[in-house]
């Protein structure tokens, strides 16, 4: 049975993520883009829990990696996610903390 990011240490993460990467690469090299799209965002998990969350600041704004120009507005966390909104809309959204970026 496969684990959690959750219930792993630090170092079954980070083994986790290479195999993840090894694995990004050879589907975006053999043109499976909605493969490729997954693995990346297991990655994205997995970063999180590499994290710590109070490097995220509610109220502040952060850049969003892989989408140039887009920002998110922190309201709170909840988790390894923050519960925001992108470019100013008035949707809210989640995201992994490992996506934002400080300007």
């Amino acid at each position: 049975m496969e684990k959690r990011f959750s219930e792993m240490t630090e170092v079954e993460i980070k083994g986790e993520i290479a195999s993840l990467r090894a694995k990004a690469q050879k589907a975006e090299q053999m043109g499976m883009v909605s493969e490729y799209a997954v693995y990346e965002r297991k990655i994205a998990m997995g970063k999180c829990y590499l994290m710590d969350p109070s490097t995220i600041e509610s109220g502040k704004e952060y850049g969003i990696q892989g989408d140039p120009g887009s920002t998110f507005s922190v309201l709170y966390l909840n988790g390894i996610f923050a519960w925001g909104y992108k470019n100013k809309q008035s949707a809210l959204e989640a995201l992994p903390i490992s996506v934002l970026e400080k300007f």
